[in-house]
């Protein structure tokens, strides 16, 4: 079977990311993707520690650190910057957690999808603030613990459902919307061979479980996203030119297995994962019926 993701690698060893880290694999799936000629910008996030300290990088291409609330403009100014020296051949990346692209993050975010710069944002879904100590972000789900939606005796777990940016980005009409899963690398490496294609403005968020905040073991950190897809509480689909493609897995599994394997929602009872299961069902009734129009 011939391989169809690239040999090359953009991403060196010796970084500092945790041992099973989704972030990890995602950034390094998304460069071989986009090339050597790409200019990345971080803004405060995981990745703003995993290529370990100044002036060291464990990244083989340009970085730019940024702050949490201006990653959107700070790839404006590289798209600009990088055309007004001829180097359009050059791609724009821009690699943010859920807290810099679904929270502090979003209006930048928004505003450069709306002026059209050729660039990429890529959001890496770990739905917390776990650089920072493990805090809810708007991308955290439903019913899980963090460190700000404490488990106790008023049992405080998150009760606001998960904001999908993807969601945010077709209604703004984005030309290229994908979701992705770093256990699908094969259909990753296909969305990013896209965006990368298009002229314009492009969003994927890709889910990249973490091991210490989602508490589970670190060598699941593959299963755990692919039962993600496979349960339908991630479901994985693109929008391209108005067009809306929903990908149905050929192999179907439980939300309670998908919980059950993450401490975070060990607290959950059975009705409070009966009301999850039904908002999965009823996102994913959504989904197919946004495809049929």
């Amino acid at each position: 079977m011939p391989l169809t993701i690239p040999k090359e690698e953009y991403v060196n060893q010796g970084h500092t990311a945790c041992a099973g880290c989704g972030a990890a694999l995602a950034m390094r799936y998304v460069l071989k993707g986009m090339g050597p000629k790409t200019a990345v910008a971080i803004p405060a996030s995981c990745w703003a520690i995993i290529p370990g300290e100044y002036p060291y990088t464990a990244l083989k291409v340009p970085l730019l650190y940024t702050t949490f609330a201006s990653t959107g403009a700070a790839i404006s100014g590289l798209r600009e910057g990088l055309n007004a020296q001829g180097k359009e051949d050059y791609n724009v990346l821009a690699f943010a957690g859920d807290g810099g692209t679904a929270d502090i993050g979003l209006q930048a975010l928004s505003a450069a999808m709306e002026r059209g710069h050729d660039v990429l944002f890529v959001m890496y879904d770990n739905e917390a603030y776990m650089n920072t100590g493990i805090q809810r972000s708007s991308s955290t789900p439903y019913g899980a613990w963090t460190t700000t939606t404490p488990v106790g005796l008023k049992r405080n777990f998150k009760k606001e459902k998960k904001k999908y940016v993807s969601d945010l980005m077709i209604a703004q009409n984005v030309p290229y919307v994908a979701t992705a899963s770093i256990g699908y690398p094969e259909d990753l490496e296909r969305k990013v061979a896209i965006a990368k294609s298009i002229k314009g403005p492009k969003f994927i968020q890709i889910l990249s479980p973490c091991p210490p905040g989602w508490y589970y073991n670190t060598a699941d950190t593959i299963k755990v996203s692919r039962l993600a897809v496979e349960s339908k509480v991630f479901p994985l689909y693109e929008f391209k030119s108005g067009k809306f493609t929903l990908f149905k897995p050929s192999k179907t599994t439980s939300i309670a297995d998908y919980l059950s394997l993450q401490g975070r929602f060990k607290h959950l009872n059975d009705e409070e994962i009966k009301s999850i299961e039904e908002a999965v069902e009823e996102r994913w009734k959504l989904l197919l019926k946004k495809e049929q129009n």
